[in-house]
């Protein structure tokens, strides 16, 4: 799964195009007062965290959802086979019978 945060965007399309503007639409709209630093923040890179009371004020201060701040990718995300200390182990294992062609003592 992958989110890709859309506040730049959803903020755009209601032409709010600076810090200055969604910071005074939050405290006008939603009552929220945030620092120039941390609405800068929320608008140059995307947070690894959010409280949902700024969420909410986010709603409220450009007008829509949740759905207008993030894109959601849910298709399944390849993973890499885990190696387990187990795993290497026996590989190792496996490897030293057949370069030796005798089995090792168990560990």
């Amino acid at each position: 799964m992958r989110i890709r945060w859309r506040l730049r965007m959803a903020a755009a399309q209601r032409e709010v195009w600076t810090g200055t503007q969604l910071r005074r639409l939050l405290a006008d709209r939603a009552g929220l007062e945030m620092s120039s630093a941390s609405v800068s923040a929320l608008f140059a890179k995307e947070p690894t965290q959010i409280k949902l009371s700024t969420l909410v004020a986010l709603c409220t201060a450009l007008e829509c959802t949740p759905n207008d701040l993030f894109d959601i990718d849910t298709s399944p995300v390849e993973r890499l086979a885990t190696r387990t200390p187990a795993t290497v182990v026996e590989q190792r294992r496996v490897a030293a019978v057949a370069g030796r062609g005798r089995s090792m003592p168990p560990l």
